[in-house]
């Protein structure tokens, strides 16, 4: 019996599914952007939309009269006319808000084209910062080689990585250049005599010789140790390091301790990765003994929409396709502004929750930080806990005891003997501390911790103690122990 053929149907089918508006896509999206990051956007919509202008914050709003584009509304064209005069209304109503929005914000009083200035000064004065190869070649033309040779020097140049380290080997460059080895050999000690110290070096043991030999300790234990003993080094084997050199165990600590203070990537300081800039979203002040919530509203364009563009509307000149154009750009300048409005209202009551629940950690720092999670902050403040997560997602608080990213106050609690939580950092800080107070000779360990904790009233597990130890890059206690 032969198969049925395939055949070709059409059928429909119903499902519930949910697709977000764009207009709703962009304000998610508007909210989880930090804050220098909102202002390129801005700036880029603006240059996209010509009825969006920026104004002073100290600037009136244009006022539209209400009533000046109602007509009778018999045609339906007309009828479009006056849903859209109800519009108008709607923008000088949202232009004293978000006027009055701003100048709530006490810091905001005394905002002056001054200020704008320097606003716009601090955004347009980005630095370019020079590569390592930019550099290393800017000191090999000030080397007075010879053209040839110095052809041979950016050879080199461009064969260093961004950690400072010669990528390729010296024959491989040979056999490729038809140079002769022993002159890249040559021409790479002249380069490896450049700033940074250490660049140009082939493996990181070379790395910290060349190091030790500019600071003139070319002939010291030290060296001795790199060249000779360096994977002992690693493990802190210094007894097995004193007896192969038959030297004191408190020698090889000291030479150790200099080693530690050598860089082992020379090249990342003229990393050309691009600086990440930083500006708090939230500043915390401390005002008649009351911890408040200001947002950083300096540094965002004060928007609003153009005036001559509502005028272009009232002109009965204006064609209909100019008109159906405007007001198109209206509306999206409008949602623009009810977006960044709604937003900034966002993230000023969720910090308001973080400093409400947090005082303790402001007045008395991170052992006083208490036990947090978004889904409490997102039924305080009436909001979802995903809104909550863009929100704070990549946003700075800056308080008086310092700048943190508001994901930080977000904590899972650990249980103490009374019953109650405590921060898993405030736990962190614990642990970081008993470490710092303990004798080098006999280093705490991972069990000693605990029982010091329990002593303390926290209840917590020995595995959790060594994953919290290795997220505070503490060794293990037998790395810790100096003789």
């Amino acid at each position: 019996m032969s198969e049925p053929s395939p055949t070709l149907a059409l059928t429909q089918t119903q499902r519930l599914q949910m697709i977000l508006a764009p207009q709703l896509r962009q304000s998610l999206e508007m909210l989880q952007l930090p804050i220098l990051e909102l202002r390129s956007l801005i700036q880029q919509e603006m240059e996209r939309n010509p009825t969006i202008e920026e104004s002073l914050i100290k600037a009136e709003p244009l006022e539209v009269e209400p009533g000046t584009l109602q007509k009778d509304a018999a045609d339906p064209e007309e009828k479009k006319e006056l849903d859209f005069s109800q519009e108008i209304q709607a923008l000088s109503k949202l232009d004293d808000e978000w006027r009055d929005y701003f100048l709530q914000d006490v810091r905001s009083s005394s905002y002056s084209e001054e200020d704008e200035e320097k606003r716009r000064f601090f955004f347009d004065s980005i630095p370019q910062r020079e590569s390592l190869q930019e550099h290393l070649l800017t000191q090999l033309n000030l080397s007075g080689l010879s053209e040839e040779d110095r052809k041979i020097g950016e050879l080199l140049i461009g064969s260093i990585d961004d950690d400072g380290y010669l990528a390729t080997q010296i024959e491989e460059l040979a056999a490729s250049t038809g140079y002769d080895p022993r002159r890249l050999e040559d021409l790479l000690a002249v380069v490896q005599d450049f700033h940074p110290v250490g660049v140009g070096a082939r493996d990181f043991r070379e790395c910290l010789l060349l190091q030790l030999e500019r600071l003139g300790k070319g002939d010291t234990l030290a060296t001795e140790i790199v060249r000779h003993h360096l994977e002992a080094l690693g493990a802190r084997k210094y007894q097995e390091i004193a007896k192969a050199l038959k030297v004191n165990v408190e020698d090889v600590q000291q030479a150790a301790k200099l080693i530690a203070t050598l860089d082992p990537k020379p090249g990342r300081m003229y990393s050309s990765d691009a600086p990440t800039y930083v500006l708090p979203e939230v500043i915390v002040q401390k005002v008649d003994g009351k911890y408040v919530v200001f947002l950083n509203d300096d540094q965002l364009p004060h928007i609003r929409i153009s005036a001559h563009y509502r005028k272009l509307l009232e002109d009965p000149a204006t064609t209909p396709e100019v008109r159906e154009y405007i007001q198109e750009k209206i509306r999206s300048g409008a949602f623009l502004i009810k977006s960044i409005h709604q937003r900034q209202r966002t993230i000023h009551r969720i910090a308001s929750e973080i400093v409400a629940a947090q005082s303790e950690f402001l007045e008395h720092g991170v052992t006083h930080l208490k036990p947090l999670t978004m889904a409490e902050v997102a039924k305080a403040v009436g909001v979802h806990e995903t809104t909550v997560s863009r929100a704070v997602s990549g946003k700075y608080m800056q308080t008086p005891v310092g700048m943190f990213e508001m994901k930080f106050f977000f904590t899972p609690g650990i249980k103490t003997a009374d019953g109650k939580e405590v921060s898993n950092k405030t736990v962190k800080e614990m642990i970081a501390n008993l470490v710092a107070r303990e004798d080098p000779a006999k280093p705490l360990s991972d069990q000693e911790i605990v029982e010091k904790l329990h002593a303390q009233g926290i209840q917590i597990a020995r595995r959790t103690v060594a994953k919290y130890r290795l997220l505070l890059r503490i060794p293990p206690s037998h790395m810790r122990k100096s003789l």
